[in-house]
């Protein structure tokens, strides 16, 4: 019976320390120390294997050390004197030795032990290592304060509770990365699940909801399963036709800023970016494009020049280096001619028109002859607006109308204004030769009937939006995008409207209440949207617009409450920047050399052990490490039932072939819903 302090150390004792270095320690295991199981400790305890754990007693409490490598050691000469056969000779013993990478201290206090990183004091050679008993083992998986979430199992130290805190899990970002099957789809779900249900059971108020906001941008259609049986549960999926719980998904074009608008398109920043910024500042300031009184038809016309000049003026282009002044010298000159007298239009408009002509065509003629000088003085700059803004105001216009208008607010506008706002706008900036190549992607765009319903809706509320989207007032929110359906021509750029509009409102909302709204947004299949690119490219195409949307959130979010979770099964793929900005790691099965290398980089050098196993990691089991947890933890995630996993099983290629489950083929039906044919159409 155990009765002293000494007497329990000897008896979890296993080995003493015969090396010591500040990143690695080595171990000689004793001749009589178990080889599976201890059954001399009180009860029966595994002896630790491959990154289990193992203490050194010090001064302190406890150094805990990680298990990198067991060995035998063989040799034909004698180890070690007395093990003789019949006092005759002294026989060849194999020694046992294993390496340790310290961790961290386990310090007893009166609640119990409380685990630390890092180290204090390192222990001397000679010092003997124990066994450490099951509550010091919790204590170390359990480490840190606000465990609330329980997501699994570590199997290494006896199957203890692996509890995180939703604060360093999400309010930090997250990256799910693992291969085809390892089970990270159903972690991101389980994980969603169980931090809800954990905060459920602890209310302040039970009979309010869970005050939570979850948005998940699903591109291959596996969530809306796996959280149907939730009614606060909103799904958002493209053309939506029978309802079946779900809801049209909504991100009209409106929505979209001016990167956006030119990562679709694929805008030269020389030509386009300049017609399309504004075209969006027309139609946003309410200039409507279509068929009108010819008066109002010209103030329009004349509004749209003055904001030109202002531009040019603001950026010195009538005074600058050249070509700019030449440049804008022509620009005049097409707009006297395009600034013409109707006999419909009233004596004040036509002396108005009369004026700005005389002193247009008087600038012109200036700067005529075989040497012309093109530079404008700022005076002369000045009176041409003077003299349009009189015109404007003559022809109907308002002087309201010219308050400054943002190009990226969200203000509503029809697709087809937009089309008549870029044409006009690229004759007044004599862009029209340029714009062949843009409008052909802009009208495509509206008139696709996949995308129509997604993109079209000039009545819909932005408020409406961001409750139904982001969550309303004391609602639990849970929102799942499924984005399968969208041309994949236009899923990166919705994606980034989405990312940026949530982004966005969670900065308003921190200006107008001085407090963040916590909100988690979940990007499955980052690889797609969140890719490398080339920043030296001149043309930034949509998958490299929505990553530098992911970038900006990975780099400012937190400070607005915004949490990002990428899951990922090629992480060597993924943008550095966000990569770099995720502080807590959840690491599935990764087979492939380029992958493990940059996981491997995420740990220090005496850390990394316990990544060697992920190439053979089964199913379910992952390894967490980062700012969620005090040291990198293997985890058997808590198993989903099967109505809650996502949908991602793989085929049953068996039993379809022999018949155990049936595949009906009706490729007629497919074609029918794939070029949008309606059963009431009639058929050849």
């Amino acid at each position: 019976m155990i009765t002293t302090p000494i007497e329990q150390l000897a008896s979890l004792r296993v080995g003493t320390v015969e090396y010591i270095s500040p990143d690695r320690i080595e171990v000689q295991l004793d001749i009589e120390s178990p080889d599976s199981v201890a059954l001399n400790t009180g009860m029966p305890r595994s002896f630790p294997r491959i990154n289990g754990y193992l203490m050194i007693p010090v001064d302190l409490g406890f150094v805990v050390g990680q298990v990198s490598w067991i060995t035998i050691q063989r040799s034909p000469y004698p180890k070690r004197s007395g093990f003789q056969d019949f006092g005759l000779i002294d026989l060849p013993f194999p020694l046992r030795k294993m390496e340790l990478q310290p961790v961290g201290t386990l310090v007893a206090t009166e609640d119990g032990y409380k685990f630390k990183r890092g180290l204090e004091t390192f222990p001397s050679v000679g010092d003997i290592v124990i066994l450490p008993m099951e509550d010091q083992l919790r204590s170390i998986i359990e480490s840190g304060d606000n465990r609330r979430v329980y997501i699994g199992n570590s199997p290494l130290v006896g199957n203890a509770k692996v509890m995180i805190d939703p604060d360093r899990l999400f309010g930090r970002h997250l990256a799910v990365l693992g291969n085809t099957g390892s089970g990270k789809s159903c972690s991101v779900a389980g994980l969603i699940r169980w931090s809800l249900e954990s905060a459920r059971e602890k209310l302040v108020d039970s009979a309010k909801p869970v005050n939570s906001r979850f948005i998940v941008l699903d591109p291959n259609g596996e969530y809306s399963k796996a959280f149907v049986d939730k009614q606060e549960a909103n799904i958002y999926m493209v053309n939506v036709e029978n309802g079946d719980g779900k809801k049209q998904l909504e991100v009209p074009l409106w929505f979209w800023n001016t990167d956006e608008w030119c990562g679709f398109t694929k805008a030269s920043p020389k030509t386009h970016r300049t017609t399309i910024v504004h075209a969006l500042k027309s139609v946003k300031s309410g200039i409507v494009f279509e068929e009108l009184s010819k008066q109002r038809e010209l103030a329009n016309y004349v509004r749209t020049i003055i904001d030109t000049i202002e531009v040019n003026k603001a950026a010195g282009n009538p005074w600058g280096r050249f070509p700019f002044p030449k440049n804008f010298h022509q620009s005049v000159e097409k707009w006297v001619s395009g600034i013409v007298s109707d006999e419909d239009y009233s004596g004040e408009l036509k002396d108005a028109i009369q004026a700005f002509e005389t002193k247009a065509n008087e600038l012109i003629n200036a700067r005529s002859g075989t040497y012309p000088h093109y530079d404008y003085t700022r005076a002369e700059v000045d009176s041409l607006i003077t003299l349009l803004k009189e015109v404007y105001a003559k022809a109907g216009g308002k002087e309201e109308e010219f308050l400054p208008t943002d190009e990226d607010s969200p203000i509503p506008f029809t697709g087809e204004n937009f089309i008549r706002s870029i044409e006009a706008n690229a004759e007044i900036l004599n862009t029209t030769d340029y714009i062949v190549t843009l409008m052909p992607r802009i009208k495509t765009l509206l008139t696709d009937v996949r995308v129509k319903k997604v993109i079209d809706n000039e009545t819909l509320k932005l408020s409406e939006w961001l409750g139904n989207y982001i969550g309303a007032d004391n609602k639990e929110s849970l929102t799942i995008i499924d984005l399968s359906l969208l041309p994949s021509d236009v899923t990166s750029i919705v994606t980034a409207v989405i990312a940026r509009m949530v982004f966005e409102a969670q900065q308003r909302y921190l200006r107008l209440n001085k407090q963040c709204l916590p909100t988690v947004l979940v990007m499955e299949e980052a690889h797609y949207f969140v890719k490398r690119y080339n920043d030296d490219a001149e043309n930034t195409g949509p998958t490299t617009q929505c990553c530098k949307v992911f970038e900006k959130i990975a780099r400012e979010g937190r400070k607005f409450g915004l949490g990002l979770v990428l899951s990922s099964q090629r992480p060597s793929e993924l943008s550095s920047t966000v990569l770099s900005q995720c502080n807590s790691f959840l690491l599935h099965r990764i087979s492939n050399d380029r992958d493990q290398e940059l996981v491997h980089r995420l740990l220090p050098d005496n850390m990394r052990g316990i990544l060697r196993e992920m190439p053979s990691l089964p199913s379910q089991y992952a390894v967490l490490l980062g700012w969620a947890s005090e040291l990198p933890i293997m985890v058997k995630m808590r198993t989903l039932p099967k109505n809650q996993c996502p949908q991602s099983d793989d085929p049953d290629y068996w039993d379809v072939w022999t018949g155990l489950k049936e595949c009906k083929i009706d490729w007629g039906k497919i074609a029918d819903e794939w070029q949008n044919k309606k059963d009431d159409m009639p058929t050849e």
